[in-house]
Formats: structure tokens, C-alpha cells, sequence
């Protein structure tokens, strides 16, 4: 090999990726630190395939504290199949423990973070494959959209959902029913005993939320866009199965080295509708339709949000799961996981492209070939008696969100097809959850949440703690919430999010005021602001211009080169930053 060559993270070099820091006199250097490594041994070792280890191990986060575990598993099924292991780690953010405080603010950002370190020593690097790790919520997309810029053969193997616990009564809980018991016992509806018990046996083991939330619902979506194996979604963090797909992914990326199989040769327009289709037929997280954005702008595929809506109005709803029901992932799992649903789709016809390769080595198609619906209360038959003929996300426009609204309309009660309310107006997520504490909310109303958009926030905050709190006092049905902002996973009710363009780039929630009624159609797909063109133009002409709320440090950057949610809030690249003469 030449001793200078190009610099290229999409190289098409056959060869090993290594060898550019191994082989050579002029790399004698760099053996003497792989030597000093401890991982490489002899001269032998330095002709064999370097593997990263992309970890997301964090003590705080208890769906990743296991990883140091699972990790050990991956490095030596690497070993055994011949490749060189080394480990590095990510950074994590834990969504339920940073809800509702300053916290939240670099839950969304620290997903560009974490694509950009990993991206950062796998081409600094120069890995012949990478063993991806993620689990929660912003860690997945950071790290597939890090495997789809360095486009190294890469395998995705998540660290599995926790069991759900048990409240007092023998009743299954997860994360989300110990937010809206923070309602229910504010409103005097649950005894302190009661809260305490369900405080700490919610959440009974490591592992992603036990529910359909965002992490969950990435680590299933994953395995249908071809780049994790069958159960990747679905099998227990404490399980020996899980175990078992770590070491099965170990050698599915060995052999996808050897082929040079990467990343963008499984991600494509249809791979990402097929994630969404999974996704409608199993009422996942609104921020699924960020992470598809961004996933879709590293790979460099056109992908408009409105395509998701046609995707919705042929797919049906075939798996409720928590919080939207009783049923945790473990149950999922057991009734045939995403395997079956998958199943279920094909045999539907023209909704997927089965046909795909995937991490396997087989296609689509093949991976789920033998897997059948175990239990039809759990998973559907779509035939038979889905939840709805349509699926569980649905995309509103309308003249207050010109660039389209996500709602979980799985997550809504089957009851409410349109609410028309009259607005009660916020500018940050804590002066709406003042409000809902000293009582002023009331049956009928649509908060208005707004300036906690991807900009505004800065970071475009999650509003778990106030979808929680209006269900947890029995308001899930008579109040709407409204914002510019985004929910959790965990969130339910008439809860329309990612508003776009949001209120800090003027858009036209900016222009909502006490009082106006506003329109949340969910057959139709619109929101609507019922204020006639010309008073709205009044009010944007008095509009008071926007001031960055944080002056320093990361958010700071981030809310200057940060794009509408309508794009999946990536940052700005170069064509934006330096536009061509």
C-alpha cells in the first residue's frame, strides 16, 4: 500500500481499512501503541481484522448498565471469529431521568454528539467493521447515523428491554405509569403507600423502558430496516437470548467484513419504509419520525415526512402495546416478537420489500420465514381484528403547522376523532406544568406549549411530565396539548408534537393566542388555528423577535446550526453553512 493515499470515510478499498495503520515501515510507530494497547499480541495479530466496539456503557442510565457486560460477550466471539476486538464508548443521556428540568435540554442534542465521537474514532481509526451498542433513546440514532457516514460494515446489536414491574394490586407498570401516577397523586386520587410502592418497582431491571417507547421502538425499527437481527427489539436485557444475538451479531459482522457489506448497501428508501410501516403496526414513539429524518439525511435519501402518512393509511394497527395497553415488550416477545408482526405485514402484500438483505446474511423475508404469531390477543392478524386499519402515527397540517405535526393517534383514546378546543397559551414546558399543578386547566382547553422547539428550547425538551400529569388526573379525553416541542415514547392523549416551523423561527404557533380554538382532526390529518389570515398577519407584524436562551457552551452552538423538526433537527452541514458561488 502507498504510503500517502486520499483521505475518503466512503473508501472503497477491498483490503483491510487496518492496514492503513499497521502496515509498513513507515507505520512501525503506530504497531508500537497497538502493542502498548494489550490487544494485539504478535505480528500474526496485526493481520487481522481491527473491530470496533461502539459502547454506550453508562452507569446512570439503566437500560445501557449492562453493556460492560455485553461487551465482554461481543470481544470474545470477535476473537473467535478471528478479528481483533477494541472497545470505545459513547455518551448517554437518560430521558426519564433528565425529563423536566434543564436536563432535557441535551437529550436530543447529545444524539448529534454521539454520532459525531463515534464517527470520530472509527475513521480516525480506520476500523475494518464496527460492533454497534446502543439501547436508549438518542444513543440508537446517533450510532446509525455514525455507521451510515463512515459506511463500515456495521452490526447492531441493542441491549434488550427491562421486564415490567408490578404496582400493589398485581397490575403491570412501566416508566410511563409511574409519570402519570405523579398526577393521580397530586389530585389526591393515590395514597402516599400507594406512590411509593409503584416508585420502586416500576422499573425492576437494567434494560430500555418496558413499553413502546422511543427506545424500544428504534431497536425493533431496526431490525426491519435490515441492519439488526430478528429479536433485536424484543428479547430481555437479562435474557440469555440476548446474549446469544451478541454472539450471532459477532459473526454475521465478521462475515460482512470478509464481503465488505456496509451500512449503505441495507439502509435505502425502502428499508426506511419499511421501518415506518413496522412502526405504524405497532403505535411507536413520535420520535421515530426525527431519527428516520436524520437517519434518511446521513444516507443521503430524499425523504419527506408526508410520505409517512400514506405509508399509515395502508398499514394496520396490529400490536398496542404500553403505554397505549397492558402489554409490555417481554409480551410482545413472547407472542412471536417483531419477527411475527413482520410476518404478519408480508403476508398482507405490497406494504413491505421482503426481499432485502439484512445483517444475516438472508434476506428479509428469510429472517422471519418460520416465526408465526404466538399469541392473537398481543399481535393481531390484520385480517382478523387489528386495532384500527391504520396505523398508529399519523402527520397534521394545517395553517398552524404549515410543515407538518406529528401525534401518536394509537395513543389516543379510539373515542376522539376531532377536538376543538379553545388555546391556553405557554412559552416554556414549566410555566404549562404550573399551571396544570395550581389547577388552572380545565375540560375543553388545547395547551399551547411553544419556544421548545428544536431552537427554542434549545434541544426541543420532551413533554412527558405534562401528557402525564393531565392523564394521571383523568383529563385524557377532554384536554389537548399542542407544541413545538416533543414527547416521549411513554406519552399518551391528544398530543400533537414537532409543530413546524416552530414558534422561535416565527411560525405560526408564535401567533396563538388565549382563547383562539383550535382544530385537531384526526381522520383528516389537520391541525388548525381558527384566526383568519389577515389577524395573523397583524399579530406576526407585532411579533416580538426571538432571543437565543443559552449564550455559551454546546447548546449554544447547537441552537444556531440546528434545523426544524420537519427535517429531523440535524445540524446544518456545509451546503447550508457555505453555500456554493
Amino acid at each position: 500500500m502507498a504510503d500517502t493515499f486520499s483521505f475518503n470515510v466512503n473508501s472503497d478499498d477491498i483490503k483491510k481499512r487496518s492496514d492503513h495503520i499497521k502496515m509498513g515501515i513507515h507505520q512501525a510507530p503506530a504497531r508500537s501503541l497497538l502493542y502498548a494497547t494489550g490487544q494485539v499480541k504478535d505480528p500474526e495479530d496485526m493481520k487481522k481484522p481491527f473491530i470496533a466496539i461502539c459502547n454506550s456503557y453508562i452507569e446512570i442510565v439503566p437500560g445501557h448498565v449492562h453493556l460492560r457486560e455485553l461487551a465482554e460477550v461481543a470481544k470474545q466471539a470477535i476473537r473467535d471469529a478471528g478479528g481483533i476486538p477494541f472497545e470505545f464508548n459513547t455518551i448517554g443521556v437518560d430521558d426519564g431521568i433528565a425529563m423536566g428540568h434543564l436536563g432535557m435540554r441535551y437529550s436530543l442534542p447529545s444524539r448529534e454528539l454521539i454520532a459525531d465521537s463515534a464517527e470520530t474514532v472509527i475513521t480516525a481509526h480506520w476500523f475494518d467493521g464496527v460492533f454497534f451498542m446502543p439501547n436508549c433513546d438518542k444513543i440508537t440514532p446517533g450510532m446509525i447515523m455514525a455507521s451510515l457516514r463512515c459506511n463500515v460494515p456495521s452490526v447492531f446489536v441493542s441491549g434488550g428491554p427491562m421486564k415490567a414491574g408490578l404496582d400493589a394490586h398485581g397490575k403491570a407498570t412501566t416508566l410511563s405509569s409511574m409519570f402519570e401516577a405523579v398526577g393521580t397523586f397530586k389530585s389526591g386520587l393515590m395514597s402516599q403507600e400507594e406512590f411509593l410502592q409503584l416508585e420502586q418497582n416500576a422499573c425492576p431491571t437494567c434494560g430500555s423502558c418496558a413499553g413502546m417507547f422511543t427506545a424500544n421502538s428504534m431497536n425493533t425499527l431496526m431490525e426491519v430496516m435490515g441492519i439488526a437481527q430478528p429479536f433485536n427489539g424484543t428479547a430481555l436485557a437479562i435474557s440469555d437470548e440476548r446474549r446469544e444475538l451478541v454472539r450471532e451479531g459477532a459473526k454475521n459482522l465478521m462475515r460482512m467484513v470478509r464481503d465488505n457489506v456496509r451500512p449503505r448497501d441495507l439502509i435505502s428508501k425502502e428499508s426506511l419504509d419499511d421501518a415506518m410501516a413496522l412502526d405504524m403496526a405497532m403505535g411507536g414513539s413520535t420520535n421515530t419520525v426525527l431519527h428516520i429524518l436524520s437517519i434518511a439525511h446521513e444516507a443521503g435519501i430524499p425523504y419527506d415526512q408526508s410520505d409517512i402518512n400514506k405509508i399509515a393509511e395502508k398499514v394496520p394497527y396490529l400490536s398496542k402495546i404500553a403505554p397505549s395497553s397492558k402489554w409490555a415488550m417481554e409480551d410482545v416477545h413472547n407472542a412471536g416478537g417483531v419477527p411475527a408482526i413482520v410476518n404478519e405485514l408480508i403476508r398482507m402484500g405490497n406494504i413491505l420489500h421482503p426481499d432485502r438483505m439484512t445483517v444475516t446474511g438472508k434476506t428479509l423475508r428469510e429472517n422471519v420465514a418460520n416465526h408465526p404469531i404466538l399469541n392473537d390477543e398481543i399481535i393481531r392478524k390484520f385480517d382478523v381484528n387489528p386495532y384500527s386499519k391504520e396505523g398508529g402515527l399519523s402527520i397534521l397540517y394545517g395553517n398552524i403547522a404549515p410543515k407538518g405535526s406529528v401525534i401518536k393517534a394509537g395513543g389516543v383514546d379510539p373515542s376522539i376523532k376531532t377536538f376543538t378546543g379553545e388555546a391556553i397559551v405557554f412559552n416554556s414546558e414549566q410555566e404549562a406544568v404550573e399551571a396544570i399543578d395550581s389547577g388552572k386547566i380545565h375540560a375543553g382547553q388545547v395547551l399551547v406549549i411553544r419556544y421548545e422547539g428544536p431552537k427554542g428550547g434549545p434541544g426541543m425538551p420532551e413533554m412527558l411530565g405534562p401528557t402525564s400529569a393531565i392523564t394521571g388526573m383523568g383529563l385524557g379525553k377532554e384536554v389537548a396539548l399542542v407544541t413545538d416541542g416533543r414527547f416521549s415514547g411513554a406519552s399518551r392523549g391528544i398530543s400533537v408534537g414537532h409543530i413546524s416551523p416552530e414558534a422561535a423561527e416565527g411560525g405560526p404557533i408564535a401567533l396563538v393566542h388565549d382563547g383562539d380554538k383550535i382544530t385537531i382532526d384526526l381522520v383528516n390529518r389537520t391541525i388548525d388555528l381558527h384566526v383568519d389570515e389577515q389577524e395573523l398577519d397583524v399579530r406576526r407584524q407585532s411579533l416580538t423577535p426571538f432571543m437565543p436562551k443559552i449564550r455559551n457552551g454546546w447548546l449554544a452552538r447547537y441552537q444556531a446550526l440546528v434545523t426544524s423538526a420537519n427535517t429531523g433537527a440535524v445540524l446544518k452541514g456545509a451546503d447550508e453553512l457555505f453555500p456554493k458561488l
